[in-house]
């Protein structure tokens, strides 16, 4: 009786949270400032773009490849969500703000 009644408590909590995250994500204010940081994103990743593409081609090529040796290597560079993955071999540009 005690794990059913866990289970309707937590199944009920996901519920309510989720009518919550509803109604944030729904709001006026919430959607125009997401659309804000969308856009700045898109912007900053256009002016980016162009130094930060070779880094992008030495990607796609190493899974093209199946390089998983190179995808696998670890670096002390910034690369936002993805951790510490790099598929540079040598030269790692660490100055950078931005992740590579």
């Amino acid at each position: 009786m005690q794990e059913a009644v866990r289970r309707h408590a937590r199944t009920r909590a996901f519920a309510e949270a989720e009518n919550v995250f509803s109604a944030v994500l729904s709001d006026p204010g919430v959607r125009e400032a997401r659309e804000r940081v969308e856009a700045a994103e898109t912007e900053l990743g256009m002016e980016l773009e162009g130094c930060l593409q070779p880094f992008q081609d030495r990607y796609d090529h190493a899974v093209a490849q199946g390089d998983a040796d190179g995808l696998a290597g670890l670096c002390a560079g910034k690369h936002g969500r993805w951790g510490r993955i790099c598929v540079l071999p040598e030269g790692h540009e660490t100055s950078m703000e931005e992740p590579h």
